[in-house]
């Protein structure tokens, strides 16, 4: 693991664009465009913006346009999807967007690839896909890959732009079944265990064991996911973590309807509750020196090479303020 001065490895951030109660989405993108700026000056890798569909309380549906958006108002952070879910798309209209946001902004763009469709049967039918898109995976990985090495797979078709941009391709998963295909396409692999921490070190043992070298990859690279709450005091932090486990509650057992504090405590210490727990089992929590702490252990534990963290705090000043300890704290503030 490449770590930095202060032990940590490098750190970026996995940017949901919730929108939280009583705001728009408008209000969610320029919140989510202050933390792309903030993290483009303290020395964050990369911010990657994750693909959701017929969610009301998340405004990342189209990753390539916000991609797009905070591009051309950050200097330095790499960008990228994390992910784009592949079965809801044809592979040559995604290289044609990455190779065009690569062509505008060289260098500082990423491709994040999911096997899951992330949608109900509805969605999905709206999207014109079916449950058996996500079988396709691993062959269309390969013709995206070969529109934007400039070798498609596909005879008299390129993609323009896209071609010979090589955007990095990372493959993100939950499963072995991610990362057995990233072993063997010699690719960059992220763990989901912000939130779905079951498989997180089996995942990434067979990763290192069966990862076959690449044109664009030498040696295995893993990227965990780590929700982080940080705040000036311990006491402040965890108030704020356990509003966001009463969000995630509410978004998960509200069955369609807002819930109050009181029923979504209820919510929590049922046994579905528990449900809400165990996809938070991996979370920093604290002031800047507990947080920065649990990361070097996460990472030693996960055995990753980089650490991708999802931000709980609700608000935006909140959240600008745990990215601004965390930076501070873990050294790689300039």
């Amino acid at each position: 693991m490449s770590a930095s001065a202060s032990g940590t490895v490098p750190l970026s951030i996995l940017d949901l664009a919730h929108i939280p109660e009583g705001s728009s989405a408008r209000d969610s993108l320029d919140a989510s465009l202050a933390l792309a700026r903030l993290a483009d000056g303290l020395g964050y890798q990369r911010i990657w913006y994750a693909e959701h569909h017929n969610m009301a309380t998340i405004a990342s549906s189209a990753p390539s346009v916000i991609i797009a958006h905070m591009a051309a108002h950050t200097e330095r952070i790499r960008l990228g999807a994390g992910g784009v879910m592949l079965p809801n798309h044809a592979p040559l209209p995604i290289a044609e967007q990455f190779g065009t946001l690569e062509t505008l902004h060289p260098g500082r763009i990423d491709l994040g690839l999911g096997r899951a469709p992330g949608s109900d049967q509805n969605t999905m039918r709206a999207l014109r896909r079916d449950h058996t898109s996500a079988d396709a995976f691993p062959e269309d990985v390969l013709e995206l890959q070969g529109y934007l090495t400039g070798r498609s797979r596909v005879i008299g078709v390129q993609a323009t732009p896209g071609h010979g941009t090589n955007v990095p391709l990372y493959i993100l998963g939950s499963s072995l079944f991610g990362a057995g295909l990233a072993a063997a396409l010699g690719l960059p692999y992220a763990f989901a265990s912000h939130f779905a921490p079951a498989a997180l070190e089996e995942a990434v043992a067979l990763y290192r064991r069966e990862f076959s070298p690449s044109e664009q990859l030498s040696e295995p690279y893993v990227i965990a996911g780590v929700n982080v709450t940080a705040a000036d005091t311990a006491e402040e932090a965890r108030r704020q973590a356990h509003l966001a486990r009463r969000r995630m509650a509410a978004q998960l057992l509200g069955r369609g309807r807002a819930l109050s504090a009181e029923e979504a405590d209820a919510a929590l210490a049922s046994p579905a509750g528990r449900h809400v727990e165990q996809m938070m089992t991996y979370s920093a929590v604290g002031d800047p020196r507990e947080v920065t702490d649990y990361l070097r252990g996460f990472a030693e534990k996960a055995g990753a090479d980089e650490l991708i963290i999802a931000f709980q705090s609700g608000d935006t000043e909140s959240r600008l303020r745990s990215a601004e300890l965390v930076a501070e704290a873990a050294g790689i503030a300039g």
